[in-house]
Order: structure tokens, then C-alpha cells, then sequence
């Protein structure tokens, strides 16, 4: 191909002949697509083959449209990589061709121009591109259809991909462009053409989160247009009406406030639109609502006309997939794609902030779900007050039985599961007759029956196990626990997934309940775990974790463990280091060796060493592509969660494990990590390893200390807060282990701590625990050091000990309470009343020691302060807290 002067760049027949020709190769089926692909590599090197591209999409007439269609997706995708690279001329002629397309006759070749103009306009942004704006204005103004649908094409792309580029400043123009468009789309809203109202209306939706301020002041125009377009014939446009509702009540609610009526009046209609898409969309309308935490009046009187439309919705449609798979044999092997990526979450120290969510019982969102969900969130709104409209449909639908109305009883069954949690206490007296009458549909002809009954069943599982104290009680938890092991052994894969996720929940209520009936939960659990495939495997994982975690020590007999291991150790053998199915085993082996403790150490030896090679292998992995393997910081996190759970059930018995392997460094490594997620987990088990065996990290002490005081100086401690947490916690456990070895960080340490404390409010509740007991801790050991900065942290750090549960990490904090006081006893006296609440705030202080000490504290500072000082201070006090401290003799 003979490069021609950029200057006046014009095509040769001979490279557009061969370009064109491999674009026809590329698009036909039959050509094989890695020769061709290499051949264009070879093309994409010479400096104008970009030009090449846009000049056949924009003036190829003599070839057909997917030729040209073909050229113009390889430019974008080549734009991507190599536009800010590229000559100037070159970018001026790709520029000037792609105007003139916006007006082309094919909406093909209009919409491939649009989409890379967008892609342009995020590369350069339009300042750089004035001809641009002026093109797409001229065209919009221009009455003519392929014009106005080219630029209202390439218009809402910009919208969607960069609205923000049109809400900024451009020199030479007084205005920004938002400012020169908006009338513009508002103007289209009333085109005769569908495909320019949804265009218009759709890139106006892009800016109400944005809301320039030109949206702000023209916002009544705004809903007069959406108004107007309310009940256009056209679908796409509905969804577009409700969506911009949906989202003006989240993010501006007071614009709505005086069409409110309205507004809710239209969403009840098109709730019960006939295209599924809208209905979908007007349903979110009643979850954000609630969530926005408007008055809850102006939804109460249509309630009686909403709740059968949502109720009518969560019936499965004809054609929802799900009734598809319900058929599904589980005897099938999964395919790749039935398999749904997971997500691991790291250990963390202290007390869980994180909600669990209810596992979604599938995963596409769709009308019946988002019906489920309205439901959810109005019963927790109004509560009871729902009851006598939902139920009387609920009891007709329930007391249907032919076999046309199934989907209509399996809708009853998950309003009930939807209101469990907001209605339970007027549920409360009918739950036992509820309960019974779901045990025997677990048993129904209908797979999707019997899986909605255990996801239902599941909600009420609290209740379900506080009945076990009386005869009836106990019966209907042994029905439903039986009831739900029989569907964990269902031959349908839905059913089977349901019943694991509906036990799993049982089994986190129920507890060491559990016990007494662990020989039939894990005969069941391990035919299960030999007769599922590989996606259901995953779940069955999580219920025999979840199993370990409920009943602990009871697990630890050779009867269950005979009948536990086998099946795990022969697939833990069986799958490969860089097989993600070990994911979840790796985790089910974690819950298994903190509840075995000890018992575990007969199956630990090998499971520690794969741990230590599988993180050394990704370490390689990671800075080696041609090591042959795909590297994955999952394998690294699940890897030192085990031994994390290993450490802590094996205790001092980990030792020799640690010993005789290079745990340490690897930790090191992992604990510098960029990975938060590997950092945090990295953290986590070099607390476990402080608590158990200090000796074996001794050599890197200093290394170890180090990196973890810089994860609470960090300008990013929120991003990580994960990450501090358990750092923050192994500082601790390192202190009290080393005592005065530790003294070279406490300074650096303790001045990280002291804002977090004092700037409480917006962190996580286990970072401000964790940073007040490592305080205490640093100021046990190495009182000398922390004790002259007292007063710096004093009141801040009482108030947080007052809020800490009663344990021994607690105790430990006080013990540097006691310590720093002895050092320096006029630190605290400006913070005695905070101390006196943080003194009260024990229960009992069940240490013997300690309670002498901190009473000697007390004597010693009603000694110190004479002339009614100390009374006056006591005074002060609240009731509770006086009585408390009365108990010290003071």
C-alpha cells in the first residue's frame, strides 16, 4: 500500500480493494477468522489504515452496508488504543468523514458514525471539536429525519457514555453545550417519530442526576413533556417516562410533590402495562419511593388498588426462563456458563457491619422479582397495616389446587416469604397454622412449588426454631428440617439450590439445636454432595460450613467424621491448584478446622502444605505470564483464610507446621500485597500466628510492625478500612505477645490511632473497637511511652471502651488503662467523668487482678482529690454510672 502525502489524503484503489476485500472475509461465516484477524494486525501498522477504514464507511457506496458497518466498528475499536497517538491530519480527515455520515440514508451506517463519535468525544472531548457541535445542531435543526435521527443518535450516545462533557465550560462559547441542546430534545419530545422521542427523552434522563442547571430551572417544561408522552404508543417511551420518575423520586423528590397524586396514579396504570419492560420499570417506582423515606400517607390510600397488581406480577410469566430450567434433570452436568462467578470475602476481626443478603433465589431481575421486592420494602413501611388487604387474595390463591393455577399458588407462597420479616408480628399468632400448611407443599408435584416453599420456610426459621422448647414446637421444627433434607436429595437442580440455601439459614438459627440430629443432616449432606454437579456443589459447600460453624465441637466424633471427611478429602484431591472449584472447598475446610480445633490435626499436615504451594504458585504466577498459569488473587485469599482457620483451631499445634515451612516470608509478601482484599486476609492471619506462635515471626518482627502501622496512616483509610481493621487488631495481638519489642512502633502507631478515635463518627464500628483495645494494649506494655500523650486521647478513647462487650480484649485494654494511669495519674484528670463511664460499662470484670487494679485507680484519685473535688465529680455522674462504681468503695 503506498503511503500517500497525509496532507491531502486520498484512498488508493489498490489498499482500499485489499482492505474492502479482507472486511467481506471477516463478515462472511465461513473464513477463518485468525488468519484474517492476523492479516488486519499487519494492516493496522501502516500509519493510514485508520483513513482507510473511515473513508469505506463513509463513501464505499459500491459496497454493501455490512462492509462498510464492518470497517467503521474495527476504526472505533482501533480508535481506542490509537487515536491520541495518531497525526493530527489524520485525526482531522477520520473527523471530517464521519460528519457527513450523520445525514447517510442506511441508519446503519448512522448509528455506527454516532457510536464512534462518542467514542471520540471521551478520547478528546469536544473543545477540540467545535465543528462537532455546530454539525449536530444544524442537523437537529435541519427537519430532515435521517439528519435528525443521525445527530440525535450520536447525541444520546454522548449523553450515555460522557454526559458530563456537555455540562462543562467550552472556550468560544458563552454557553455549554447542555444549555444550546436541551430545548432542542425537549422540542422532540413531540416529534411524529418514535425513534426521536425515545432518543430526546432518553438523553434527557442522562442529566437528572447530573441536574445542570439548566434541567433545574426548566424542569416543569421538563414534566409538562413527560406528561405529554405519558401514554405514548410506543413502549419504549413509556419505560422511559417511568424511568425518569423512578429517578427524580430518588435523587429530587420535591419537584414531584406537587403532581404526586398524579404521578402514582400513572405508575398503578402502567404497573399493569401490557409490554413486560414498562411494567418492570414502573414497578421500581414503589421500592425507591419507600427508600427515599417520603411520608408514607401519600401511597397508604392506593395500597388496596397496588398490592393485587404486585401480586399479580410475581405470578412466573408464560415465557420466563426460569420454568425452562425447573425442568432441568439433576443429572445434567452444569455447563461453563451455568456456573456463576463468585466473590470471597475476606476475614475480618471484630464485629461484622456487613447485612447478609438473602441469597436471590435466581439471579435475573425481572418483573416478578421486582414485584417481591415492592412488597418486601412496603411491609416493612406499613407493617400490619397491610395484612387485610394482601391476605384474603393470598388465602383464595393458596386454597386453589388444580394444576392450571400452580403459578398462582407459587405466588402466594412468596408474598408470604416477601412480608416474613415487615408483617411478623401480625403473622405472629397464625404462624404455626402458616408453617403447617407450607411443610406439605415441599412435597408438591411442582418443582418451582417446592422451591419457593423452602426459600419461604426460610424466612420464618426464627420462629420455626424458638418453638422447639414445647411438644408441638419441637415437632414442626423436626417436620421442617426433615422436610428440607428431602429436597436437598430433590432431583431438580432449582430445588436443590433452594433447599441448600433454605437449610443453610435454618442451620444459623438452630445452633448447637442442630446437635442431637447431626448423623441424619450429614448423611444427607454427604449424598447430596455425591449426587450434585458442579454449581450446586458450591452451595452444598456452604451448608456443611455452615454446619461446622453451628454446632463447633460436637462434630468432633469419629461417627461423624467418618462419615464427613472421605467425601471431602477424595475431591480436595482431586481438583487441580489453579482449579476455581477449590474455592469453595477451601472455605468449607476453614469453617471444618476451627470447629474440629484439634481434631482437625489429623487432616492438617496436607491441607496446610497445599495452602503454602497454592500461594506460591499464584506469587509466580503473578509476575510470570509464561509460567502457564492464570493468575488470581482468589486463590491467595482463600489459601490464607484456611490457614487462618487452621491457626486458630489447631492452636499451638500449628507450630511445628509453621516451623518447618516459609509461611513467613510469603505472609510478608502477602501482607505488602496491592490487593486490599489479600491484604486484609494477610493481616487477619498474622494475628491468628501472633496469638499462637510469636517465636516463628520473630526474624521480621520489625518488617511485620512496619507495614502494618502504615495501613492506619494511610490518606485511604476508608477505601481500606478492612485492611486497618485487622492490622489494627494484629498490632495488638503482636504487643501483648512481644511486650517491649514492640515499643520502636508505638509512637508511629499510637498517632494513627488517636484520629481515628477522635473522628469516630463516620468509621465502621470494628476499626473504632479494634484502635481502642490496641491502644490499650501498646499502653499495657510499654506504658512509659504511651502515657506522657494521655491527655491528647483521653476522652475519645474512654468513650469508646464504654461501648466495647465485655472480653478478654476488653481486659487487656484496661490493663493500659490502669498502666498509663499509675505512670501519669494527672493525665486523666480532666477526662475522670469519661473514665468513670468507661469504668461502669463492665458488666463484671471477671479477672480478679484487674478488678483490684482499676479500684485502686479509683481510691487513688478520691485520695488526690481533696476538698469536695471528688464528690463534686461524682456528682456529675448519671445515676446507672454511680451505682456501678459503687462497687469499688468509692
Amino acid at each position: 500500500m503506498a503511503m500517500a502525502a497525509v496532507s491531502e489524503w486520498k484512498a488508493e484503489e489498490e489498499g482500499f480493494r485489499e482492505i474492502c476485500g479482507l472486511l467481506e472475509q471477516q463478515i462472511s461465516p465461513a473464513s477463518d477468522k485468525s488468519q484474517i484477524w492476523n492479516q488486519l494486525q499487519h494492516y493496522s501498522l501502516f500509519p493510514d489504515f485508520n483513513n482507510y477504514l473511515a473513508f469505506i464507511l463513509s463513501r464505499a457506496q459500491s459496497k454493501s452496508v455490512e462492509v462498510r458497518q464492518a470497517a467503521g466498528l474495527l476504526l472505533k475499536n482501533n480508535l481506542k488504543n490509537a487515536y491520541t497517538a495518531m497525526p493530527m491530519a489524520n485525526q482531522e480527515f477520520i473527523k471530517s468523514e464521519l460528519l457527513p455520515c450523520l445525514g447517510a440514508g442506511d441508519r446503519q451506517i448512522r448509528s455506527t458514525a454516532g457510536t464512534i463519535i462518542s467514542v471520540l468525544v471521551q478520547l478528546g472531548g469536544v473543545t477540540s471539536w467545535p465543528e462537532l457541535l455546530n454539525t449536530l445542531v444544524k442537523c437537529l435543526d435541519s427537519n430532515d429525519v435521517n439528519h435528525m435521527e443521525g445527530a440525535m443518535d450520536a447525541l444520546s450516545k454522548i449523553c450515555e457514555d460522557i454526559p458530563q462533557v456537555l455540562d462543562s465550560e467550552t472556550p468560544g462559547s458563552s454557553e455549554r453545550p447542555i444549555n444550546i441542546f436541551l430545548p432542542r430534545l425537549f422540542q422532540l419530545f413531540q416529534s411524529p417519530h418514535a425513534s426521536l422521542r425515545k432518543l430526546s427523552l432518553g438523553s434527557v434522563n442522562q442529566y437528572i442526576m447530573l441536574m445542570p442547571s439548566v434541567l433545574y430551572m426548566s424542569m416543569d417544561k421538563f414534566l409538562q413533556g413527560l406528561f405529554v408522552l405519558a401514554n405514548d404508543p410506543n413502549a419504549e417511551v413509556r419505560k422511559l417516562v417511568c424511568a425518569a420518575f423512578v429517578q427524580l423520586i430518588e435523587v429530587r423528590p420535591a419537584f414531584l410533590e406537587p403532581h404526586l397524586r398524579n404521578v402514582i396514579e400513572y405508575m398503578l396504570q402502567v404497573n399493569k402495562d401490557p409490554d413486560d419492560e414498562v411494567s418492570l420499570e414502573a414497578c421500581e417506582f414503589w421500592s425507591a419511593y419507600c427508600e427515599a423515606q417520603l411520608p408514607p400517607e401519600n401511597i397508604k390510600e392506593f395500597l388496596p388498588r397496588l398490592i393485587p397488581v404486585l401480586l399479580s406480577n410475581m405470578a412466573y410469566d408464560d415465557d420466563d426462563e426460569s420454568l425452562a430450567e425447573a425442568e432441568e434433570d439433576g443429572s445434567l452436568p452444569d455447563r461453563d456458563q451455568d456456573l456463576k462467578p463468585r466473590f470471597h470475602s475476606s476475614r475480618l476481626h471484630g464485629s461484622e457491619d456487613a447485612e447478609d443478603d438473602d441469597d436471590d433465589i435466581v439471579n435475573i431481575w425481572n418483573l416478578r422479582k421486582c414485584s417481591a421486592a415492592a412488597l418486601d420494602i412496603i411491609s416493612n413501611v406499613f407493617g400490619d397495616e397491610i395484612l387485610p388487604t394482601l391476605m384474603p387474595y393470598v388465602q383464595a390463591k393458596l386454597s386453589t389446587s388444580d394444576d392450571e393455577t400452580w403459578k398462582e399458588r407459587e405466588a402466594a407462597v412468596l408474598a408470604l416469604g416477601a412480608i416474613a420479616e415487615g408483617c411478623i408480628n401480625g403473622l405472629y399468632p397464625h404462624l404455626s397454622q402458616i408453617v403447617a400448611f407450607l411443610i406439605p407443599l415441599l412435597d408438591d408435584k411442582f418443582p418451582l412449588i417446592r422451591s419457593i416453599s423452602c426459600w419461604t420456610l426460610s424466612r420464618f426459621s426464627k420462629f420455626i426454631v424458638e418453638g422447639i422448647n414445647h411438644p408441638e414446637g419441637h415437632k414442626q421444627f423436626d417436620k421442617v428440617l426433615m422436610g428440607l433434607l428431602r429436597r436437598i436429595l430433590d432431583n431438580n437442580k432449582r430445588v436443590q439450590e433452594a433447599a441448600c440455601s433454605a437449610f443453610a439459614t435454618l442451620e444459623e438459627e438452630a445452633a448447637e439445636e442442630l446437635a442431637p440430629r447431626l448423623d441424619v443432616i450429614l448423611q444427607h449432606l454427604m449424598c447430596a454432595f455425591g449426587k450434585y454437579q458442579r454449581r450446586n456443589l458450591r452451595i452444598v459447600y456452604d451448608a456443611i460450613g455452615t454446619l461446622a460453624d453451628a454446632v463447633g465441637g460436637e462434630l468432633n466424633q469419629p461417627v461423624h467424621l467418618d462419615v464427613l471427611m472421605p467425601p471431602l478429602i477424595a475431591k480436595w484431591q482431586q481438583l487441580s491448584n489453579a482449579d476455581k472449584d477449590l474455592f469453595p472447598l477451601l472455605e468449607c475446610f476453614t469453617s471444618i478446622a476451627q470447629a474440629l480445633g484439634t481434631g482437625f490435626s489429623q487432616f492438617a499436615q496436607p491441607v496446610f502444605q497445599r495452602c503454602i504451594n497454592i500461594i506460591q504458585t499464584q506469587e509466580i504466577a503473578k509476575v510470570d505470564a509464561s509460567a502457564g498459569i492464570q493468575y488470581d488473587k482468589d486463590f491467595i485469599v482463600c489459601s490464607l483464610d484456611l490457614l487462618s482457620g487452621l491457626t486458630e483451631g489447631l492452636g499451638s499445634g500449628i507450630e511445628s507446621l509453621v516451623s518447618n515451612s516459609n509461611l513467613r516470608d510469603l505472609l510478608l509478601q502477602c501482607c505488602m500485597d496491592d490487593a486490599s482484599d489479600i491484604r486484609q486476609s494477610a493481616f487477619a492471619l498474622l494475628g491468628d500466628l501472633a496469638r499462637v506462635c510469636p517465636i516463628h515471626l520473630h526474624p521480621r518482627l520489625s518488617e511485620f510492625l512496619d507495614i502494618a502501622a502504615k495501613q492506619l496512616s494511610t490518606p485511604k483509610l476508608k477505601e481500606n478500612v478492612s485492611v486497618a481493621n485487622n492490622a489494627c487488631w494484629a498490632i495488638g495481638e503482636l504487643a501483648i505477645k512481644v511486650r517491649q519489642e514492640i515499643s520502636p512502633v508505638v509512637i508511629s502507631v499510637i498517632s494513627s490511632l488517636v484520629p481515628i478515635l477522635q473522628h469516630a463518627e463516620g468509621l465502621n464500628k470494628s476499626l473504632i473497637e479494634n484502635s481502642s483495645i490496641t491502644l490499650g494494649r501498646l499502653a499495657w506494655v510499654c506504658p512509659e511511652l504511651v502515657s506522657p500523650h494521655m491527655e491528647h486521647f483521653m476522652q475519645s478513647w474512654c468513650l469508646s471502651l464504654s461501648m466495647i462487650r465485655d472480653d478478654i480484649e476488653k481486659e487487656d485494654a484496661f490493663r493500659g488503662l490502669c498502666a498509663m494511669v499509675r505512670a501519669n495519674p494527672s493525665g486523666a484528670l480532666n477526662s475522670l467523668a469519661f473514665m468513670c463511664k468507661a469504668i461502669a460499662s463492665w458488666r463484671e470484670i471477671m479477672s480478679e487482678e484487674l478488678r483490684n487494679e482499676v479500684c485502686q485507680v479509683l481510691l487513688g484519685y478520691k485520695q488526690m482529690l481533696r476538698n469536695g473535688v471528688w464528690e463534686q465529680c461524682m456528682s456529675s455522674l448519671e445515676p446507672p454510672v454511680k451505682e456501678k462504681l459503687s462497687k469499688y468503695q468509692v
